[in-house]
């Protein structure tokens, strides 16, 4: 924990699953939280988020690491992999479980699904080869925040998520763990991602909070949605954006963003200048971007 009210330096990141290419909604999260830490002056960092060894896809990072550079956003530092961060996780983990706030639990789906997946107490008599282990939610766990997008937020934890997972049964380390534990470690100041992440954040605030770290503040980017209203990562339409001619995604990804038009004399690094000189944050909307500005796919 900090021991002085002075503030920390601007520090952000960027954290993409090795699932496949980067596409439009991808590069929008990119480029957004790549703004937000340059015209801060602050630092951009870029972790690869692989503790999901089940849905990655082999070259994956590498790629989506080789279209950062082609589209000009280039990290400060050392590239991290969460699949190299086991011990810190159990660390964590540990702590939790010997101070009692977090437990094993046998519980399966089916069990959950009458509760609409809500855990509040373990099915009594389960036993299960790998149980997963659980952060225990105390009734009434509300959180509020105010996202710099989308204004106050709060979310009564305990009725809305229930005890949730911090292990899974397939000996993965949770999303919610991983994440708080390295943005702790990485001195991140400012979380900016994807909209369908901000139901997430209330977990990860309590979570923050129970370990005794600190919390960071909140900006949640427009959704990239295909024409069914999909999130597009879910969609066929999620085509990987053009590496070799990263211009035209960067222009759409600045319009996505909500920011004011410029000239930028068809330059690469121009514009990406001018971009962070220009960038206004008060303009990010809250709508979803729809398909009109996610042309320039490769075909």
């Amino acid at each position: 924990m900090r021991l002085t009210d002075t503030p920390a330096p601007y520090c952000g990141r960027f954290a993409p699953s090795p699932t496949g290419p980067l596409h439009f909604g991808s590069l929008l999260a990119a480029f957004g939280s790549w703004l937000m830490a340059r015209s801060a002056g602050g630092a951009w960092l870029v972790r690869i988020e692989d503790v999901d060894r089940f849905r990655e896809v082999a070259g994956a990072a590498e790629a989506q690491l080789a279209t950062l550079r082609a589209f000009g956003l280039q990290a400060d530092g050392e590239v991290v992999r969460q699949s190299a961060r086991d011990a810190l996780y159990r660390a964590a983990l540990e702590r939790l479980l010997d101070e009692g706030h977090a437990f094993v639990c046998h519980c399966s789906r089916s069990d959950l699904a009458e509760a609409g997946g809500v855990h509040r107490r373990c099915v009594p008599g389960r036993r299960r080869r790998d149980p997963a282990i659980r952060l225990r939610v105390p009734d009434g766990s509300a959180i509020a925040f105010v996202d710099a997008v989308h204004g106050p937020q709060r979310q009564d934890v305990a009725a809305a998520v229930g005890d949730f997972v911090l292990r899974r049964a397939d000996g993965c380390w949770a999303y919610q763990l991983a994440v708080v534990v390295d943005d702790a470690a990485q001195g991140i100041t400012e979380v900016v991602r994807g909209a369908d992440l901000l139901d997430s954040t209330p977990r990860q605030i309590l979570l923050q909070r129970t370990l005794g770290l600190p919390t960071p503040g909140h900006a949640h980017l427009p959704l990239v949605l295909d024409t069914h209203g999909r999130k597009l990562s879910k969609s066929e339409a999620a085509l990987p954006v053009d590496a070799a001619d990263p211009l035209p995604a960067l222009r759409r990804a600045w319009q996505a963003l909500g920011q004011a038009p410029f000239a930028d004399d068809s330059d690469r690094d121009r514009f990406l200048r001018q971009a962070v000189e220009r960038f206004e944050r008060h303009r990010i909307p809250r709508r979803p971007v729809m398909p009109a500005a996610t042309h320039n796919m490769l075909s």
